[in-house]
């Protein structure tokens, strides 16, 4: 008898241990993909940012090459001024901005992947 009920409590710890593995690796999964899924809507919300601005960048580029062309009655010098700003803020941020914004998208995606308590 008590070879029985010894039995029977190895056999419901089993079968205990067994559903708390597959709840645990349910919960990982669901946990996964909750991360998974975060990071991907903030890589879509961040390409349309990034597109729309890019657009407007690009024609307030052109409406202020204009205006420093029309400024100086050289057709080509507002552009010249224009694109000559672009590249030295290009040379600055891949010179001096590396490191920073390298700490700047470390922050931002490890708060977004390890931010429980963020609300929806």
């Amino acid at each position: 008898m008590a070879f029985e009920k010894l039995s029977d409590s190895v056999q419901e710890l089993k079968d205990s241990i067994q559903a708390y593995s597959e709840s645990s690796a349910e919960y990982y999964k669901l946990k996964a993909f909750k991360s998974g899924m975060k990071g991907a809507i903030t890589l879509v919300r961040v390409l349309l940012l990034v597109t729309f601005a890019s657009l407007a960048v690009i024609m307030l580029s052109f409406a202020v090459a204009i205006l420093i062309s029309q400024a100086t009655e050289i057709a080509s010098l507002g552009y010249f001024i224009v694109g000559g700003f672009y590249l030295l803020v290009g040379i600055l941020c891949f010179t001096v901005g590396k490191k920073p914004i390298r700490k700047f998208m470390l922050k931002k995606a490890s708060g977004i992947v390890f931010n429980e308590n963020e609300e929806e």
